[in-house]
């Protein structure tokens, strides 16, 4: 079939908008209409090259839509099922996955860094018949999408697709990092750098979770104003003052969990420093890669500080995606304040121009 997706040719060139042929799904794939997708600085890591990936590729990968049609050995899954996308999937027999990590499953991850299915070969082809790549298996900026069946969550049919993609990462990233990496206690403190779409979903599991005390911090007015509308007791302008304000109002100590969710070495470096003695630091964002973080051994050691990383906030797609729906549902979990800006495929670049200018939470395109 014929699709129009948002093509990345090469790094520090814009998105151009293209018809590519999308071939049938194979056995064990699944054929999903999108509705909506979210735009996250991970697709924009590919477009600058600080994540290496083969080109050309289709990024997105914060989708949600509905089934078309399943190809052989698919099961649980049928046509007109609203599904949200899992740029993790896990296959359930590999080692991670039978112990208790499905997020880090061994199963797919060459063949989603490969840009391929699991046989090893794209489904989206130029007019040339060259091969275009899947950017996570998801491949979502695009009106058609064909991946993994185990990429797929079945969601309830009455939940906004518009909500629901956003579960497919800024949500599970941040409300995961909190809930279940960190696994912060009521009464806890929990400061948050950076409030975007995966902060401020942290700001919105630490409230959840119960803490006492949560500190969005992040240059953005904008951005602070919503983080306390979702939940945050105080705000700290990033920068040296933000230290300052942690600190007062945690009785001088630092905050019992700290959670880094730029992505920057200068910004995680700055949060370890907010980590009360004996807390923790969970780093959520994702860095460049090659670049490094400069963590004093010293204090670490001497002051017993904890740092975690957290990749996909350490979910069960399977189980925690419908749980995620059911809070926003049940008025628990408000992640529709999460979608601020709204975009038409053509306008790719545009999003992705008002993300990097630090203009609202979450940015999505409709289909």
């Amino acid at each position: 079939m014929q699709i129009r997706a948002a093509v990345l040719h090469a790094p520090n060139t814009p998105f151009e908008i293209e018809t590519l042929t999308l071939e049938a799904p194979r056995a064990g794939e699944v054929l999903i209409k999108l509705e909506a997708c979210g735009v996250c600085h991970s697709d924009w890591h590919v477009a600058t090259g600080d994540t290496r990936h083969p080109l050309p590729c289709v990024c997105g990968h914060e989708g949600a839509g509905v089934v078309e049609a399943v190809g052989y050995d698919v099961l649980g899954i049928a046509p007109g099922d609203h599904v949200i996308l899992s740029w993790a999937p896990d296959c359930g027999h590999c080692y991670y996955c039978e112990h208790g990590q499905p997020n880090l499953c061994e199963t797919f991850t060459g063949p989603l860094w490969a840009g391929t299915m699991l046989d090893g070969t794209p489904r989206l082809r130029r007019a040339d018949g060259s091969p275009v790549y899947h950017y996570c298996g998801t491949a979502a900026f695009a009106e058609y999408t064909v991946v993994p069946a185990q990429s797929c969550v079945v969601i309830r049919p009455d939940a906004p697709l518009e909500v629901a993609a956003l579960v497919g990462c800024a949500v599970a990233t941040g409300v995961g990092a909190v809930l279940y990496t960190a696994g912060v206690r009521p009464g806890q403190s929990a400061a948050i750098y950076g409030c975007g779409g995966v902060g401020l979903s942290a700001v919105q599991g630490a409230k959840l979770s119960g803490a006492g005390t949560i500190i969005a911090v992040d240059s953005s007015g904008e951005r602070l104003a919503l983080a306390r509308e979702l939940g945050a007791t105080h705000t700290a302008q990033a920068g040296e003052t933000a230290l300052e304000t942690i600190r007062a109002v945690t009785g001088g100590r630092g905050a019992d969990h700290v959670f880094e969710a730029v992505g920057q070495p200068r910004v995680q470096e700055a949060a370890l420093e907010a980590v009360r003695p004996g807390g923790v630091l969970t780093l959520v964002g994702l860095s460049p890669m090659g670049s490094g973080t400069n963590l004093p051994g010293a204090v670490i050691v001497r002051q017993e500080k904890t740092i975690k990383g957290s990749y996909y906030g350490s979910v069960h797609a399977r189980r925690d995606f419908p749980h995620f729906i059911d809070l926003y549902m049940a008025g628990k979990l408000p992640l529709d304040r999460l979608v601020t800006h709204h975009y038409t495929l053509d306008q790719i670049n545009e999003a992705c121009a008002a993300m990097l200018g630090g203009s609202g939470a979450r940015g999505i395109i409709h289909f």
